[in-house]
């Protein structure tokens, strides 16, 4: 269903933001997720966006405002590599 709404050409004055960047939403920087989850904030089909998604279990990417991975929404993108052996601990 979202894949018909995100390839229709005509939505009359609904601008979808996802269209302009397609691929910032499928990054694998997590500043650039960090982006494409900020540019959803506003979009006018995110909940549907969002809902449909997870119903289709998306395999990864941005969707809805969220981060998708293996079909489950995820708060953050890990960087690549290993994590370091002596993390500093994270402020809550």
């Amino acid at each position: 269903m979202l894949a018909s709404v995100l390839e229709t050409s005509s939505f009359g004055e609904i601008e979808i933001p996802c269209r302009q960047e397609p691929d910032l939403f499928f990054a694998e920087a997590p500043a650039d997720v960090e982006a494409a989850k900020a540019i959803c904030q506003d979009c006018p089909v995110r909940e549907q966006c969002l809902a449909e998604a997870l119903e289709r279990r998306e395999p990864w990417g941005v969707w809805g405002g969220e981060l998708l991975v293996s079909g489950k929404v995820v708060e953050r993108k890990r960087p690549r590599g290993r994590p370091r052996k002596n993390a500093e601990p994270v402020a809550a």
